[in-house]
């Protein structure tokens, strides 16, 4: 049995269940390896509190989503289209807003993903050179008459990590190098391409092994330390953030203390709130009305227990200065220290762990593939975003948006391989988006309720929880415009600029391929004959006043909190 959801050449195939979604979600718990070092080193010893808050408050938003996604058992995409289709009539520009921002706040895992794992596997070939290494080498080089400080001697002796077949300068934003990292990270995109190629059905299948192996490896790791005598309690305490960013030096609970922690908590809810790609797949599910919940639902449990229970024991095992470590901070030495928790000795645990590294990496490269180009393509079918973008392929994969996130993704590995800085930049303008999504969906929650509360919902959420989760979407966007200047002091403003890129492209598929008239799909989809009848506007003013406090929580709170 296929969708009905409409795609040039082919449809996307209802071949999966809930487990099948689920396990192409198990992805996401391996984010927390994205970022665990860069929320220790910006919060300090609250980080593993910021973890927990954020994944309790992604667990509550789920349940909206949930809801809206049984709406439309023949879209896919995930939250972004279900809640598009609440804005449509308040707006045709706010709508396809939500979908593009939630694409451009998943896409960037591909190329964040693949570069860290490149770094893995260059230093499983050229290791960090002993200080003696180096020593010998200053030494060497003085005496053939060149001589080298550190630096340049660490250089030498790692020719790999230093090639580069092409280098130039962007003045005023990077450095570019298409060197051993920039390939290795193409190489690994590509061979996500080539699994996701094969459809849904195919690519759950390759995640349910790589996935059971990763979650099984966090839960070891979170495991372990409490009874091998490598947890230890000291480490959760002064409870104050840093003064200062990746400084030990503790600071207080002031404007500079608050700023630093929802920083952390702007940078936590990229990866907690992260399982709701469970729903991407809904037109993909053999029953929707019972798959669609159980999907999310078990998808957050799994989140909700990693995402707690893997910082809690990365810090009492590292303490705040080992947190604070370069290799944690930037993820390269995250596999060393996974070895050293459990009590790993000798260089066989040490690759295993680098192995598994890896393996976790492309686990969620995949998840962020599947989810990001079925947004894309359902985007396109639904009128939001240009055709090309609807085609699939005899497997029922989305190929003409799977092609558009891998060459997206392969100018952001440019960035990515060649500057360290670019990695939290692009992840912090990359979340801008993503609060921006889930603020629009979680009222989209509400919005359903009043205008479409007749229609027949297979998972019907509290109205208290529904009611919280519209409370998170100013607390999220108070995030945003508090903690985005942490990582990057222009992060918010890029953020927004890339957000507001839509309106033209919009217009362009809109008026220019479509006419002024939206698919016969999209609107069928919604129970309506025609753009003019979208219906009654139930919530009257209600979405514009929504709006216009979100502009403001993000602006008073960018003004409030400073560093």
């Amino acid at each position: 049995m296929t969708a009905i959801t409409e795609g040039s050449g082919a449809n996307l195939h209802r071949t999966i269940d809930w487990k099948g979604a689920f396990w192409v979600a198990s992805g996401v718990p391996a984010l927390v390896l994205f970022s665990i070092g860069g929320i220790a080193g910006t919060v300090g010893i609250p980080a593993y509190a910021v973890w927990i808050v954020s994944m309790l408050m992604g667990f509550i938003q789920s349940f909206t989503y949930a809801e809206i996604a049984g709406l439309f058992p023949n879209k896919s995409g995930g939250a972004s289209v279900y809640g598009a289709a609440a804005w449509l009539k308040y707006g045709k520009f706010i709508a396809p807003l939500s979908v593009w921002c939630n694409w451009f706040a998943w896409s960037p895992v591909l190329s964040l993903g693949s570069a860290i794992a490149a770094g893995y596997i260059m230093d499983a070939f050229e290791h960090a050179p002993a200080a003696e290494a180096i020593a010998a080498k200053i030494a060497e080089m003085t005496a053939a008459g060149t001589p080298v400080d550190e630096a340049g001697a660490t250089a030498l002796l790692m020719p790999l990590h230093n090639w580069s077949a092409l280098s130039f300068s962007i003045p005023g934003l990077v450095d570019i190098s298409f060197g051993a990292t920039f390939i290795i990270g193409a190489i690994l995109m590509l061979i996500a391409f080539a699994i996701q190629h094969r459809g849904i059905l195919g690519t759950a299948k390759v995640q349910t092994v790589v996935g059971l192996v990763i979650v099984i490896t966090l839960l070891i790791v979170g495991l372990v330390p409490f009874f091998n005598g490598n947890f230890h309690s000291e480490n959760f305490s002064p409870f104050v953030p840093l003064a200062a960013a990746y400084a030990p030096e503790p600071g207080a609970w002031n404007i500079t203390g608050w700023t630093l922690v929802l920083g952390g908590m702007f940078i936590a809810a990229w990866s907690t709130y992260g399982f709701e790609t469970a729903v991407c797949y809904t037109s993909e599910f053999k029953n929707p009305e019972t798959d669609t919940f159980k999907a999310i639902f078990y998808s957050g449990l799994l989140a909700m227990l990693l995402f707690i229970l893997v910082p809690i024991t990365f810090q009492g095992y590292l303490g705040l200065t080992g947190m604070l470590d370069g290799g944690i901070v930037a993820g390269t030495g995250v596999a060393s220290a996974m070895a050293d928790m459990v009590g790993g000795t000798g260089a066989g645990i040490h690759y295993l762990m680098v192995a598994l590294m890896i393996a976790s990496l492309i686990l969620i490269i995949i998840t962020a593939m599947a989810g990001s180009s079925r947004t894309l393509y359902q985007g396109s079918v639904d009128g939001w975003l240009p055709k090309y973008l609807s085609h699939v392929n005899h497997n029922g994969a989305p190929t003409g948006a799977m092609w558009t996130d891998l060459g997206f993704n392969l100018i952001l590995l440019t960035f990515a391989a060649s500057d360290a800085t670019a990695y939290y930049f692009i992840l912090a303008v990359s979340n801008c988006g993503y609060i921006i999504f889930n603020f629009l969906n979680l009222n989209a929650g509400w919005i359903h309720r009043m205008d479409a509360g007749h229609v027949k919902r297979p998972y019907k959420a509290p109205t208290i929880i529904l009611a919280l989760g519209a409370i998170f979407a100013y607390v999220n966007a108070m995030f945003m415009g508090a903690g985005a200047k942490v990582w990057n002091p222009n992060a918010l403003w890029w953020g927004l600029a890339f957000a507001a890129l839509i309106f033209p492209v919009f217009a362009f598929r809109h008026y220019v391929q479509d006419g002024g008239k939206f698919p016969a799909r999209m609107l069928a989809d919604l129970g309506v004959k025609d753009e003019h009848g979208l219906g009654e506007k139930r919530a009257g003013v209600l979405p514009y006043v929504t709006l216009a406090g979100g502009i403001a929580v993000v602006l008073i709170s960018n003004w409030i909190f400073t560093l």
